[in-house]
């Protein structure tokens, strides 16, 4: 079997590890989950990254989402580069604002009205403080899994990293900041409807991830959403789809294009800006007239809409909407999890699979989790030893049971093949990782 060296990369992480917490600048970087060292990376292109110890690997992370296109595309390398001799930040508003807020409008209808800001937590920060605005109310509701990034009052049973890390919340968020922060588990039907019934009237907004990512991926049970849509409508509450994750990855219109469900307020990053830090919120004309400064509801961003950032996103929205088909995304992501399953079945592992557009999850369970605490059932060890063996393998997968995969464009069929045939040389000798 193969065995990469990453020897360069421990000396690295060691070095990191005296300036930076942890070694790292986001903590499921650290590797700390999978026992095992970070790998420091040198270039990307295409499905491809190489660290520094020169190993070539298939990369299913793809900046956590954002290189839907591929590393280094090279039509969004031009545009970026025609970009920067005219500056890299104004701090004043530009044409190319309006045109990715059109190319964004296009894709969501929902979204009437956008404000860009810089990240998928701004995003979600700013929409929450806008339902609370809006609505003269408190309270809001979450999900167990979902995470919505590192605002305070969504430092509840998050998912990604904090699930990663086994941290239940956070110090330093302050009692009050999570007073009002109703936490449900997901696909939990009853419990949303009894939530409803007691709060309904104090329920500023319901926050989820439609398809959750953060806790690997789990589908909505039918008619969840729908349920979610009605109670929101019924109770004056605002309903706020986090499409940071799944916009325009799932499929063009994410997961309320692919369920044909309007959200009041819809968040965004990620894929929306390529790769470069960009993020949005948007939704309903008559709520968006309430952000500052048409509005009292007071958010801002010095680098909110830089014509650099915005270049990068709206070249990758055209691409996805003029030369690339979420058909073929689809077929080539869902060979890849049924090729897992197959060569996992083959060795008689339990392993469970999903995927939609270019996400996917797999989980070392008998059956799909349908929860964040139904994924926390799986056999996690069983991840650690496949994430290390397929890392060996030249392939770099999530370091986390408890985060999606995905595909990109640029991923070929050799690619998925590769895959699925190191997955089949890494189940048998689990034990050797």
């Amino acid at each position: 079997m193969q065995t990469l060296s990453f020897a360069r990369s421990q000396k690295l992480f060691e070095e990191a590890c005296r300036l930076l917490p942890g070694g790292v600048n986001s903590p499921v970087r650290a590797f700390k989950s999978v026992d095992t060292h970070p790998l420091f990376i040198e270039r990307a292109e295409g499905a491809y990254m190489w660290d520094v110890d020169g190993n070539r690997m298939i990369d299913y992370i793809g900046s956590w989402g954002p290189a839907i296109v591929g590393h280094s595309h090279p039509e969004v390398i031009a545009a970026v580069t025609a970009a920067l001799p005219r500056g890299f930040s104004y701090g004043a508003p530009c044409e190319l604002e309006i045109k990715i807020a059109e190319a964004v409008q296009k894709l969501m209808p929902s979204m009437e009205m956008l404000r860009l800001v810089s990240s998928g937590t701004e995003a979600c920060m700013a929409a929450l403080r806008l339902a609370r605005g809006f609505t003269g109310r408190e309270k809001i509701v979450k999900f167990t899994g979902c995470y919505h990034g590192h605002a305070d009052m969504l430092l509840v049973k998050a998912g990604s990293g904090m699930a990663t890390l086994g941290i239940p919340g956070s110090p330093g968020v302050p009692q009050g900041s999570t007073k009002d922060t109703l936490t449900l588990v997901y696909n939990d039907s009853e419990a949303l409807a009894a939530t409803f019934a007691q709060h309904g009237s104090e329920i500023a907004a319901v926050i989820v991830e439609p398809f959750v990512g953060n806790a690997n991926f789990i589908r909505p049970k039918d008619a969840y959403l729908e349920q979610m849509r009605e109670l929101c409508t019924k109770h004056g509450a605002v309903l706020i789809f986090d499409e940071v994750m799944t916009g325009f990855r799932v499929g063009p219109g994410g997961v309320q294009g692919l369920k044909g469900i309007k959200p009041d307020l819809t968040t965004l990053g990620k894929v929306i800006g390529g790769g470069m830090p960009i993020g949005a919120y948007g939704g309903r004309a008559d709520i968006m007239r309430h952000v500052a400064p048409s509005g009292t509801v007071y958010q801002a961003g010095t680098l909110s809409g830089n014509p650099i950032a915005v270049t990068c996103g709206l070249k990758t929205l055209e691409l996805l909407s003029q030369k690339y088909s979420f058909t073929d995304l689809s077929n080539r992501t869902r060979h890849l999890v049924q090729g897992l399953k197959s060569a996992a079945q083959k060795h008689g592992i339990a392993l469970s699979v999903d995927s939609e557009g270019g996400m996917f999850g797999f989980m070392f369970s008998a059956t799909l989790p349908q929860s964040y605490e139904e994924a926390a059932q799986a056999n996690i060890d069983q991840f650690k030893r496949f994430f290390r063996g397929m890392l060996h393998q030249g392939v770099y997968l999530a370091p986390s049971a408890f985060e999606a995969g995905f595909v990109s464009f640029a991923h070929s069929d050799a690619d998925i093949e590769k895959t699925i045939a190191a997955a089949d040389a890494v189940f048998p000798h689990l034990s050797r990782y």
